[in-house]
């Protein structure tokens, strides 16, 4: 077999397929070439002087494509994806026992093929109360400038994008899916397609189940918010987010309930931020979009009661987009999704045309 040299004593033409056999079994992504991440801190203008205390500066990590460093005055697309309640871009990109690991995923998006490389870009969202809901609050600052403007502006002048709306897509996961859709439908002239991944709160509070309102309600000052449990947490950063109140420290939002009774005012603020109440707004904005798509685990019941919604919605208002219930939870099929699903749909939909040449 020419360009197999074979020591004395061996049978050259078995020998290579007894070394052949095991590699070609082994998957193909393990010989892609890999693509880099930078860590690097991206200041918020827009974040500053928030009430919690929470920092403007916000490590952000950016996957670069395998062809990024080789191929320099090559443009990409960029797809900005945003994480879930309590997690961080840390957990997401350098964790090796967290329940994902982004750039492995993407890396094995692209060695399957038929998937463009694409710039993709994380910020840390964690606050003190466990996330930002990517909204726009005094308590927690403005995330929505932060991501859609100041986030992008820093991208586009520090690596070699394609700056342009039809070159950007915005993903996320739970608290990032609703973030995905919030942001996505008011921002039309930045993202140009959307794909949010069992999007959490689309509905708003639910008064017959205030998780965690009652233990919320007792905390003091100097209780250590990081070791609540989970539904206080969300508590806290529901109404830090959405109903926010300067003149009520030390914590500066407004619960749902006082004393353990419902406020109906301060319930039907934060409804106010539910997409499913405030879609009729943006259908506009929706209808300028290139692409839209939401998924979510049929055994993520109440996720998926609400995308379900959320497709009808769409459909009555003749709004094209991409709609899935498939079989699984919140979280064990995501790097799945995201490999077979998601960067697949932005490299249908975002332009990767060059500059200076037609599509």
């Amino acid at each position: 077999m020419p360009g197999i040299i074979a020591p004395r004593g061996f049978d050259t033409m078995a020998g290579a397929m007894k070394l052949a056999l095991p590699l070609l079994l082994l998957p193909a992504f393990l010989f892609a070439q890999q693509g880099t991440v930078d860590h690097i801190t991206v200041h918020g203008k827009s974040l500053e002087g928030n009430l919690s205390n929470d920092p403007a500066d916000r490590s952000v990590s950016v996957y670069l494509p395998p062809s990024y460093k080789k191929e320099t005055k090559r443009r990409y697309p960029v797809v900005y994806f945003l994480h879930g309640f309590t997690d961080s871009d840390e957990l997401w990109f350098r964790a090796e026992k967290h329940w994902i690991n982004l750039p492995k995923v993407l890396d094995k998006a692209l060695a399957g093929g038929g998937v463009q490389e694409a710039i993709v870009v994380m910020p840390n969202a964690l606050t003190r109360f466990g996330g930002s809901m990517y909204s726009s609050s005094v308590t927690t600052g403005d995330w929505e400038t932060f991501v859609a403007r100041e986030l992008v502006a820093y991208v586009d002048s520090h690596y070699r994008t394609l700056a342009r709306a039809e070159s950007r897509g915005l993903t996320g996961h739970s608290m990032g899916g609703y973030g995905t859709i919030r942001i996505g439908m008011k921002f039309p002239e930045i993202f140009s397609s959307f794909y949010a991944l069992s999007p959490c709160c689309l509905s708003g509070p639910n008064p017959a189940r205030p998780d965690g309102v009652p233990r919320a309600e007792s905390l003091k000052a100097g209780d250590d918010i990081a070791k609540l449990d989970f539904g206080t947490k969300a508590q806290l950063a529901s109404a830090a987010a959405w109903s926010p109140n300067p003149k009520n420290p030390p914590f500066f939002l407004d619960l749902t309930t006082a004393n353990g009774e419902a406020r109906p005012a301060i319930l039907a603020k934060q409804a106010a931020s539910a997409p499913l109440v405030n879609i009729d707004q943006y259908v506009a904005n929706l209808r300028r979009l290139r692409a839209v798509a939401f998924d979510a685990g049929d055994k993520d019941v109440q996720i998926a009661g609400t995308i379900r919604t959320l497709d009808k919605i769409l459909t009555d208002y003749e709004v094209p987009h991409l709609f899935e219930i498939y079989d699984g939870n919140h979280v064990n099929h995501i790097a799945d999704r995201i490999e077979q699903r998601v960067m697949p749909f932005f490299s249908k939909n975002l332009d990767a045309t060059q500059p200076g040449r037609r599509r």
